[in-house]
This record gives structure tokens, sequence and C-alpha cells, in this order.
């Protein structure tokens, strides 16, 4: 903190000689003429831009004869002066260097660049809005820039920091070291903003993050990995507030363009340094689940994967400082970069696939060794997950090796992470089923689930719920909890058997798809009806002894 604060002072010491007579904006003061014509002249984008920023000049004050490039609409010509006063603040705060020998001095002036019209725009990267169009013979300010700079002072200004603009010149204009009192007041205030928020951040970092680290029993882990990062944040926090501070001081425009180019810089850079520290969090994290494992490979895969996206993050943040800070065209780096990336990505990029397949095959964990997974014309038990490929045991017993880069794209169906096993039939009853019976029936299938050491109990479901064109179908879905299909099939097994020997003590006859004709009465012969008995305790009856018999024994 005592480095930044040397730094800010030599800064002030610089700033102490670098007023110039039109304040922010226009330089070549040498250059301007002294035909006062030219500061009410309309006629060209030169005299216009003259004509506005001469008369917003310290020395030279006249607001009104400023708002006449503008062009107003009868809404805004009571605001005009605070309009043009709010856009020349635009340019100040944006650090908009605008070069009084750059702007053409033709009537006839055209754009050939952006518009092919006849306008002049004087950044198109900082304030694509602001530009001077000529209708009739005149040259000003365009309607829809006018009806922007509300919009365009609030965000440079933003948060209420608009308001410190009309309060900090209420401070005091006498001149020391060539900067206004309310200038060198602000600039303390500055310092003391930001020396305050450094020890406000670092107090709630140092003791109030790794206290709460402490407390959750990761005290290590706070202060080796996250108490960097929450400090370099903090940094983050400091080059904001100069960001938006720097822009009230009104300071020289070189020195406001020179340091907002430097905090833009710093910006995405503090952010490279964050997210590079933030890989480390990221890699104790894939090391504490590769030392979970069996498998060496992870062991090695997880170094590989630090190094990979610190690289990848130090590269585009550096991409970021160059073009978001320093404001330096990477079109033509990355133009020869992607030619010589194109022919690589070419040559490898089967082998680029599998790599980051078994990375996320790693980090997602859709499977491990052991499990029985299906995913296509894949179905088998994992046996290794390699480099380039996993490998498969199906059940012929062979073995599929599968690209990593093609399972990571597959729907896996992973049956190895059931904690229930489902069995879903449904048993057809004749027709010639009484109802009392058919109550009984399902009243033992339940029994049989209940009894179950293997079933699940409070998730199954049977029920008499169909009437089909040969059958009274009733539904019977329970769950086996079970480790491996082998155990699944024995639970069947088991539940089939007790199914049929209910149905055989009970007298219940299961149905099955045919036609027969019934002949109800036949001179000489039996009704094939059975008879039931339509007393229901008859067959609680038969249940009880059922139970008795076959359930009870099972325990």
């Amino acid at each position: 903190m005592n480095r930044y604060i040397k730094l800010v002072y030599i800064i002030f010491l610089v700033l102490g000689g670098s007023g110039n007579l039109f304040s922010q904006v226009i330089l070549d003061e040498k250059q301007v003429p002294i035909d006062i014509k030219n500061y009410h002249n309309l006629n060209t984008p030169y005299t216009t831009t003259l004509t506005f920023f001469y008369n917003l000049a310290e020395d030279n004050y006249d607001p009104k004869s400023a708002a006449e490039a503008l062009r107003l609409s009868e809404a805004n010509l009571p605001n005009a002066e605070k309009l043009a006063v709010k856009l020349k603040q635009v340019f100040d705060g944006n650090g908009v260097i605008v070069r009084i020998s750059e702007i053409p001095n033709d009537p006839d002036y055209i754009d050939t660049v952006y518009s092919d019209q006849a306008k002049y725009f004087f950044d198109t990267k900082n304030l694509p809005l602001v530009y001077l169009e000529k209708i009739g013979e005149e040259w000003k300010f365009s309607s829809l820039t006018v009806s922007q700079i509300e919009k365009m002072h609030q965000e440079t200004y933003p948060y209420g920091t608009d308001r410190l603009l009309n309060f900090l010149p209420k401070l005091g204009n006498q001149m020391y070291f060539g900067l206004h009192f309310w200038q060198l007041a602000g600039m303390f205030l500055l310092i003391l903003v930001l020396f305050l928020s450094h020890k406000l951040m670092t107090l709630l970092l140092d003791r109030g993050l790794l206290y709460l680290m402490n407390k959750l029993g990761y005290g290590y882990v706070g202060k080796t990995y996250l108490l960097p990062v929450a400090r370099v944040t903090s940094i983050y926090l400091i080059v904001v507030l100069s960001s938006l501070f720097i822009r009230l001081l009104q300071l020289p425009i070189e020195v406001v363009a020179f340091v907002l180019k430097v905090l833009n810089a710093a910006k995405p850079f503090v952010i490279t340094i964050v997210f590079y520290k933030i890989v480390d969090i990221v890699a104790m994290y894939f090391s504490k689940l590769a030392d979970k494992t069996e498998s060496t490979l992870d062991d090695q895969l997880v170094p590989l994967i630090r190094k990979t996206l610190k690289a990848l993050v130090v590269i585009v943040g550096t991409l970021f400082v160059l073009k978001e800070g320093l404001e330096v065209d990477i079109v033509p780096f990355l133009t020869g970069l992607s030619i010589g990336g194109l022919a690589f990505a070419l040559a490898a990029q089967d082998t680029i696939k599998n790599f980051f397949g078994s990375i996320m095959i790693f980090i997602d964990k859709p499977f491990q060794v052991g499990d029985w997974i299906t995913s296509g014309d894949v179905d088998g038990t994992v046996e290794e997950v390699g480099f380039r490929s996993t490998r498969v045991r199906t059940f012929r017993n062979s073995v599929m090796y599968i690209p990593n880069g093609k399972i990571a794209d597959a729907t896996i169906d992973n049956h190895g992470l059931r904690q229930y096993r489902r069995f879903y039939t449904t048993l057809t009853v004749t027709y010639d089923t009484p109802p009392q019976l058919m109550e009984v029936f399902v009243e033992g299938l339940r029994k049989i689930v209940e009894n179950h050491p293997d079933t699940r109990k409070d998730g199954y479901h049977i029920y008499f719920n169909n009437l089909s064109s040969y059958s009274q179908d009733i539904m019977f879905y329970i769950f086996f909890e079970v480790p491996n299909w082998a155990e699944e099939l024995r639970c069947k097994h088991e539940i089939l058997v007790s199914i049929v020997k209910l149905a055989k003590n009970l007298g219940v006859r299961f149905a099955f798809p045919t036609q027969t004709l019934h002949m109800e009465d036949f001179p000489g012969k039996n009704t094939l009806v059975p008879s039931y008995h339509q007393d229901s305790s008859v067959y609680k009856g038969k249940l009880q002894e059922f139970i008795a018999k076959e359930l009870t024994r099972k325990e």
C-alpha cells in the first residue's frame, strides 16, 4: 500500500505542471486562431469543434455559445447549457483527446470510413454515439448525440459520482502547483478512500475469512488458497475506485487518458491473476479426488490439468490486457496464430478430442471401474479408464475399447449406480375369478413382498388396475435392494415361485391369450365354469394358511 501511495504522490507532482489553457480537451494551442469569429462558427467540423470546446474552457467560459454546437429539439432548449457542459464532461471523463489540428476544415467533408455521409466521429471506440453531422450549411453535434448525453454522462460518472462534479469546485479555486485547491482536495480524498478501502478489505479478509474457514474446519485451505485470491480481489476494488474518481478531478486530458489506459489494463491483469490462483484451488480439489481412487492415471493427470489451465489463463488474460487495456489490435496476431493452429488441430483433432474426453470423465465421474454401463452398442462392465480410451468387458466376455471423446459425447446409462432394482410385471387372472377372491389374492401378493427380506417395503404398488380383452390384470411393481444382477435374479425367482404357490393355494387361474367357447348348459355334461365360494372368509382362511406355511418358513 505504501508503494501505491508513493506512486500517487509522483503522479501528483507531475500534474502540478501539466495544466493547459483549454483544460481537459483541446491541445495544440499554438494553432488556435486568434480571430474571435472562429469561436462562433459552425461552417466546418473544425470550427464547430473549436466553438464548442473553446467556449467551455476555463479562461473563456461561455456555455451559451458552446450550446450553439448542439442540434437541439424544442424540449431540450431550456437545458441547452447544461447539456453542453455534460457533453464536455463526457469527453473529459472518458479521456478522449481532441487534437484540433487533425479535425477537417472542409465544409463538404464526407466520412469515408464509417458512414459515407457528412459526419465526423471523434472516437468510435470510447464515444461511438458522439459525432458531428451537417444539415444545411451548419455542422452540429447530431440529434442522436444530444439525446444520449444524459445516458452517457450517467455511464461515465456512475453510482452518484456525478454529484461530486458540482460539489468539489465549491471547495475553492485557488491555484497551487498549477492545480485548483478543489483538485488537490479531491486527490487527497481519493488517496484517503483507497487507503481506507484497502484497510477494510484487509481486515475483512485476514480476520473474517480466516475465522470463517477455521470454524468450518478448512483453515489450511483458506490461508493457503483462498486468502491470496481474496487479497488480489481487493486490489481490483482499488483499481475500480481509482477509475471512477480520477474522472472527477478534471485533470489535464493527457494525464487522464494515460491514467485511464493504465487502469483499464490493470483490470484484466488483476482478473487474470485471480483466475491464475483459482487454478491452484481447482487443482487441489482434483488432487483430493485422485487420492481417493486406486488408479494412478488421475494422479498423473492432475498436474497436467493445472499446467494447461494456467497456460490458458495467461494467454487469454494477456489478450484481454492488450485489447481492452492497451487498445492494441490483436486481430493480425490471432489471424497468424489461427493459421498455424488450424494445421495442428486438423492433424491431431482425434487425439485432442480423446484427451479432453478423458478429462471430462475424471471430472464428471459418470461411471467407475466395476460399473455396468449401457451406451449405444456398448453394454458391459467397465474394467479400466485409460488416457485415450475406456475398456469395457461385455457379457459375451469380449473386450471393447471405446475412445474417450466418443464416451464424453454419448448418453450413458449407469446400472451400477442404482440403489434399487425395479421388477415390474402384469399378472393376468381369468375373468371367472370373483371379486372376493381377487381382493384376497392381491392382499396375498402384498404379504409376499412385505415378508421378503430383499424388497423395498416403502415403495411398491400392487393393484387390480385393468380389464383387458382376455384377462383381469394386476399390476405388480416392486423394487429389490440388492447389489448386483445375480442377486436380482435370485430375488425374482423367489418372488415368482411364491406367487405361483399363492395362486395354486387360493385356486386362482392365470389367463393367457386364447379364445374359448363356453357351453354353460350341455345335456349330460358338467359346466366348464368353475364354482367359487361366495363367502370371502373361505379365501382369507386359505390365505392365512399360505402365509403360515410358506412365508413364515422363509423368515
